[in-house]
């Protein structure tokens, strides 16, 4: 398995960057992981849209779908110039039916329902989901290879069913929107130091932290997360590869 973060911001991008999203491949196999705001043009500095097979929404927060329109209009653009695209399936929970329904668009893509108790085999991943504890419903969701897994938290707050959900993976992508300050004060995210505990708590091998907040410094944040977890952690580095 190949992992390259996209975008590391939560909320809205920064200046020539992207919200919190990722690429995961595996035997040429390319899958989106949630799709806001300049993920599209983030996407393309590794692969063409029309190479994209599959991609997986955590939520319908603007951070995570703002770029889902543009992502279809681009299909619909290559089926004009007479190079159509098989249909991408979009996968997404069904608990907000509006919002699942713009998964679909004409024949270009296809929404297709997760839910948090069944694992769906997507391309060479088998995938399994975690409701988080967030305003509107999200799934964590857990990427795996033969013996190699990789788990993406989304927006979340603490939450025990995270570790259980965690427990030993390789690779873990945590949430990490808060200052230690403003925990419990910023409903749906985690700070540093709690993204720390879940990987300690789940006895992960590499913590990486994303969805990042604008203003203070972020290395305040992973300085929190070190104090609680003594495994190898970093905040997501847009572009790097990251394998498994």
């Amino acid at each position: 398995m190949k992992i390259i973060p996209l975008g590391i911001w939560g909320g809205y991008p920064k200046a020539n960057s992207a919200t919190s999203s990722f690429l995961i491949e595996h035997d040429g196999f390319h899958c989106l992981v949630d799709c806001g705001s300049g993920v599209l043009a983030a996407l393309q500095n590794h692969i063409t849209l029309e190479q994209l097979d599959a991609v997986m929404i955590s939520h319908y927060h603007a951070d995570h779908i703002a770029d889902i329109g543009s992502l279809q209009y681009s299909r619909l653009i290559q089926y004009y110039l007479g190079q159509p695209s098989p249909v991408l399936p979009i996968y997404g929970h069904a608990q907000d039916e509006e919002q699942f329904s713009k998964l679909t668009y004409k024949e270009q893509t296809r929404g297709v329902e997760i839910s948090e108790d069944q694992s769906v085999q997507i391309g060479p991943f088998t995938v399994t989901f975690c409701p988080t504890v967030h305003p509107v419903y999200c799934l964590a969701m857990k990427f795996t290879v033969a013996d190699k897994s990789v788990v993406f938290t989304a927006d979340t707050e603490w939450s025990d069913q995270l570790v259980s959900f965690t427990q030993q993976t390789n690779l873990l992508f945590s949430e990490a929107n808060l200052y230690e300050e403003h925990i419990g004060k910023s409903p749906g995210h985690l700070g540093g130091s709690q993204a720390g505990k879940l990987a300690h708590d789940a006895r992960v091998g590499q913590l990486v932290l994303t969805h990042l907040p604008h203003h203070g410094n972020i290395q305040d944040i992973l300085y929190a997360a070190k104090t609680v977890f003594s495994g190898p952690t970093e905040l997501a580095e847009v572009g790097k590869l990251y394998t498994l």
